[in-house]
C-alpha cells in the first residue's frame, strides 16, 4: 500500500488546483454548518439554563385589576403551583435632554425575593426599599448608569427620584421589546425598572392590587384546561389576555431565532457538500478512465479490487477529512464571535461560549460520508475491469450527428468553432448538465441572498413609509372621554390629530384562538394606509373589520368569515364580527375597525385610549410632561432603530452572498480543468490547424457560456423555490418579512453569477497557455 499512497500523493499534487477548489467548497459548507450549529446550541442551552435559574413563569396574565387576596386564591386552582401579582406600566425616564423620549417599564418586585421569574443580580444588591430601584443591565449599560446613581422617573404625572441599588437581568426581557411593533431592541430608549411592591402601590394608589399575574404550573401539558379555568375565574377582573410561555414576547423571538438558524444550518451546508461530492465523483471517474491501463497492471500484479477502489476513494476521503477539519475549526472559532453578536440583542447573563464535541463530530461524519460515497461512486468502474480489458485500447467511438445538424437553416450558418461547441455540449451531456447546475445554484443562491436584502428594505418602506403615516402614536394612562382629545390638541398643537381606541381581545375562529389588539380609527383616517399585497387600497368598512394578513393565516379565516371576539371589558358582551378585508402589514398582528362601530360593539361610548398625530415639530418633551400620557412612539425614532438594524443585517447577508459565489466558481473551474485535461489532443490538433491559444480559450469560454446560460434559465425558478421556503422562515404571528421577486433582483443575481463564472474561467486561462500541445501529439502517436 505504500506505493499506492505515494501515487495518491502524486495524483493530488498533479490536480492540486481542482483539489484545493473542492476543498474550499467543503470548508465553506462545514464552516457554515459548525458555526451556526454551535452558536444556536450555545444560545439554546444558555437560554434553558437561564430559565431554570430564574424559575421562568409558565403563564402570564394581563388584566384590569386583581387584589392580593384574589391572587392567593389562584394558587388553590387545579394545576397552579404558585401565583404572583405585579404592577406593570410604562413611564417616562427623565434624561438631561428634554427632547429625548426614553421609556421605562415599571415592574413591582418584592423587597427581597420573587418566587417566579426571579431577578438575576449581576451587580449591586437584590434587597430594595422605598426610593430604591433595580435596573435591567442592558438599559443601565446603554445609558451609562452605575450603582449609586440617582435617576428621575415620571410616574402618573409626578417626578420621583430613585437610587440605583442593583443591575439585574430578567428572563422575560432577554430580548427587550416595548411591544410587537418595535421588533428591534433599543436598550438606550427602552428599559425595565423594578421598584419595591409596597412603595410602588402607595405612589400609584394600587396598594394590594395588581394588573399583571405570573403563574407557575404543576403540569404544563394541562395548560389548555388551566386556561379555560382562568378565563372563567378572572372574567370579573377584566381579563385582557392569557399569554403562554411560548408566546411570551421575548421568549418567542428568542426561540424563533434559534429555529431559523437551525433551518439555515441544515440546508446550506448540504448544498455545498452535495456540490463537492458531485465534482469529486466526476473527477475520480475521469481519473479511473485515464488510469485504465495502470489499473489493469495493478490487478495483474495482485492488487485486489478493494485496495484499488480504496486508493481512488482515499482521494475524496482526504478532502472530506482535511476540509472537514479546517471547516469545523474555523466554524468553531467563528461561532464564538456569533455568540457574542447574539449578546447585542439577546441578553442572557449565563450565556457562555462552549465547544460542543458532538457538533464537531457530526460535521466531520457528515463531510466524510458525502466524500466517501462520492469517491466510491466515481471509482465504481475500476471494480468491474479485468486486467485484460484494462490494458486493451478503448474501442473507437463512432461519431454521430446531433439534432441541431438536422436544422440545416441554422446549422449551415454556424461557424466552424460554434459547430464544435454545440457538438461537444451534446456529446458530453453529463459535464454540460453539471456546469449548468453550477450556474443554476449560483443564480438561485444569489437570488435568495439579494432577496433577503430587498426584503428588509421593502419592510422598512412599506411599514414606515406606507402603512404607518403618523408622526406620533400616543397612549393614555387609562381610557378617557373623547373630549380629552381637544385638551391634548390645545396643549400640543399638532398639524393633525385623531383619537384612537387600541385594546386587546381574544379572537376565535373554530378551534383557533389568539389574543390580538384591535385598533379603532376614523373611517377616512389619514394615519394608516390600508393596502393588500397587490397594492390596492382596502377601505375601512362602516361595520365589520379588516385584519392583517398574518392574523388571517393564524386563524385560518378569509374575507366574509365571522370571528368571535371575546371582550374583557366589564359589562361588554362577546360579539361575532365579519372580516371585510385583509391588509399587508409587515410588523405586528392587528384588527382594524371604524372607531364608531368599535365603540358600539366592543369599547363603549365616547371611549378613547390614545391619539395619532402629525407634526413637523419634536413634541417628545411636551408629551413626557403630560400627566395622563402613559407612553408614546415616535416614528422617526422607530425608523432610526430599524435602519441601524438593517445595516448590521446587510453585512451578515453579504457574507452569504460571498459563499454562494464560491459554488459557481468551483464548479466551472473544476469542470473546465477536467475538460482541458481530456481534450489535450483535440486542442493540439486545433493548434496545428492554426488556432491560437486565445481562440482555443475562447471556444471553452463560449461552451461554458452556453451551458451557464441554460443553467441560469432554470436557476431562476429554482431560486424562487428557495425564496418561497425562506418566506416561511420569516413569517411569524408577529411579523411578516416578505418582498416580491423583482426584475432588478433577478438582474443583480444574474450579473453576480456572470462575475463569479467569469473569474473561474479566467483562472483556467493559464492552464491553456501552459499546455504542451506538441507533447500531447507525440503521446498520441506513441
Amino acid at each position: 500500500m505504500k506505493k499506492l499512497n505515494l501515487r495518491l500523493f502524486r495524483m493530488i499534487m498533479h490536480s492540486r488546483g481542482q483539489y484545493i477548489s473542492i476543498l474550499i467548497v467543503v470548508i465553506a459548507g462545514l464552516f457554515m454548518y459548525t458555526f451556526m450549529d454551535n452558536a444556536s446550541t450555545s444560545l439554546e442551552s444558555s437560554m434553558n439554563e437561564f430559565y431554570d435559574v430564574t424559575n421562568f413563569g409558565d403563564v402570564f396574565v394581563e388584566l384590569m385589576q386583581i387584589s392580593d387576596k384574589e391572587t392567593e386564591e389562584l394558587e388553590k386552582l387545579e394545576n397552579i403551583e404558585s401565583a404572583e401579582g405585579r404592577i406593570v406600566f410604562d413611564a417616562p425616564f427623565l434624561s438631561e435632554d428634554k427632547d429625548e423620549k426614553v421609556t421605562l417599564r415599571i415592574v413591582s418586585a418584592d423587597a427581597e425575593l420573587n418566587k417566579i421569574s426571579q431577578l438575576y443580580v449581576e451587580e449591586g444588591k437584590r434587597e430594595i426599599e422605598e426610593r430604591e430601584i433595580l435596573l435591567l443591565s442592558q438599559f443601565a449599560t446603554a445609558r451609562g448608569i452605575e450603582i449609586g446613581d440617582e435617576i428621575d422617573i415620571q410616574i402618573f404625572g409626578r417626578k420621583y427620584t430613585f437610587e440605583v441599588k442593583g443591575l439585574v437581568a430578567h428572563p422575560e426581557y432577554a430580548y427587550i421589546m416595548e411591544n410587537e411593533q418595535t421588533i428591534f431592541p433599543r436598550p438606550d430608549k427602552f428599559g425595565i425598572a423594578f421598584i419595591e411592591k409596597e412603595y410602588l402601590g402607595k405612589i400609584t394608589g394600587l396598594t394590594g392590587k395588581y394588573n399583571d399575574v405570573v403563574l407557575k404550573l404543576d403540569n404544563y401539558d394541562k395548560l389548555k384546561d388551566t386556561k379555560k379555568v382562568l378565563d372563567e375565574e378572572l372574567d370579573k377582573n377584566g381579563l385582557k389576555r392569557i399569554i403562554e410561555k411560548e408566546d411570551q414576547l421575548s421568549n418567542s423571538i428568542l426561540v424563533a431565532k434559534i429555529d431559523g438558524i437551525k433551518q439555515v444550518s441544515g440546508f446550506i451546508p448540504v448544498v455545498f457538500l452535495f456540490v463537492a461530492a458531485a465534482i469529486l465523483a466526476a473527477m475520480i471517474s475521469r481519473n479511473v478512465k485515464k488510469d485504465k491501463v495502470i489499473i489493469g497492471i495493478l490487478k495483474g500484479l495482485g492488487y485486489s479490487r478493494t485496495k484499488i477502489i480504496a486508493h481512488y476513494t482515499m482521494y475524496a476521503v482526504s478532502i472530506g477529512i482535511v476540509g472537514g477539519g479546517i471547516g469545523t475549526i474555523l466554524g468553531t472559532l467563528m461561532s464564538r464571535a456569533m455568540t457574542m453578536l447574539f449578546l447585542e440583542y439577546f441578553y442572557i447573563p449565563v450565556m457562555k461560549f462552549t465547544i460542543y464535541p458532538e457538533n464537531i463530530a457530526r460535521a466531520m461524519i457528515l463531510s466524510s460520508i458525502f466524500c466517501t460515497f462520492a469517491g466510491m461512486f466515481g471509482a465504481r468502474k475500476a471494480v468491474s475491469m479485468t486486467p485484460a480489458d484494462a490494458i486493451r485500447d478503448e474501442p473507437t467511438v463512432t461519431g454521430h450527428s446531433i439534432f441541431m445538424e438536422r436544422i440545416t437553416f441554422i446549422w449551415n450558418r454556424l461557424t466552424f468553432s460554434w459547430k464544435m461547441i454545440y457538438k461537444y455540449i451534446f456529446r458530453e451531456k453529463k459535464k454540460s448538465v453539471f456546469i449548468s447546475l453550477g450556474a443554476a445554484f449560483t443564480v438561485a443562491m444569489g437570488m435568495m441572498t439579494f432577496w433577503m436584502i430587498d426584503m428588509l428594505t421593502v419592510v422598512f418602506i412599506n411599514y414606515f413609509g406606507g402603512f404607518l403615516a403618523m408622526d406620533y402614536s400616543v397612549e393614555f394612562m387609562q381610557p378617557v372621554n373623547e373630549n380629552a382629545l381637544k385638551d391634548l390638541e390645545k396643549l400640543i398643537g399638532p398639524d393633525l390629530i385623531e383619537g384612537k381606541i387600541e385594546l386587546p381581545f381574544e379572537m376565535q375562529y373554530g378551534r383557533e384562538k389568539i389574543y390580538v389588539k384591535i385598533v379603532g380609527v376614523e373611517k377616512d383616517t389619514p394615519f394608516y394606509k390600508f393596502r393588500d399585497f397587490v397594492g390596492n387600497e382596502v377601505p375601512l368598512p362602516d361595520e365589520g373589520m379588516i385584519i392583517s394578513s398574518n392574523l388571517g393565516t393564524v386563524l385560518g379565516v378569509d374575507v366574509g368569515d365571522r370571528i368571535l371576539v371575546r371582550n374583557f371589558i366589564p359589562n361588554m358582551d362577546d360579539v361575532y364580527i365579519e372580516v371585510k378585508g385583509m391588509v399587508n402589514q409587515n410588523l405586528g398582528i392587528n384588527g382594524y375597525m371604524n372607531i364608531n362601530y368599535m365603540r358600539e360593539t366592543l369599547a363603549g361610548k365616547n371611549t378613547l385610549t390614545g391619539a395619532l398625530m402629525m407634526t413637523d415639530e419634536n413634541i417628545s418633551q411636551e408629551l413626557n410632561e403630560l400627566k395622563n400620557v402613559g407612553g408614546f412612539q415616535s416614528m422617526n425614532d422607530m425608523q432610526d432603530m430599524f435602519l441601524e438594524y438593517l445595516d448590521l443585517t446587510k453585512i451578515s447577508i453579504s457574507f452569504m452572498v460571498f459563499f454562494s459565489g464560491i459554488l459557481g466558481f468551483v464548479i466551472i473551474y473544476s469542470m473546465t480543468m477536467m475538460s482541458i485535461h481530456e481534450r489535450k489532443l483535440e486542442f493540439s490538433s486545433l493548434r496545428v490547424l492554426g488556432f491560437t491559444k486565445g481562440e482555443i480559450f475562447n471556444i471553452i469560454l463560449r461552451e461554458n457560456a452556453v451551458m451557464s446560460l441554460v443553467g441560469m434559465v432554470y436557476g431562476l425558478p429554482m431560486g424562487k423555490v428557495i425564496i418561497d421556503s425562506m418566506r416561511t422562515i420569516y413569517v411569524t404571528d408577529m411579523y411578516v418579512f416578505n418582498a416580491p421577486i423583482t426584475v432588478s433582483l433577478i438582474i443583480k443575481a444574474i450579473l453576480y453569477t456572470i462575475l463569479c463564472l467569469t473569474l473561474a474561467q479566467l483562472t483556467t486561462y493559464r492552464k491553456i497557455t501552459n499546455l504542451d500541445f506538441i507533447d500531447a501529439l507525440k503521446s498520441r502517436m506513441t
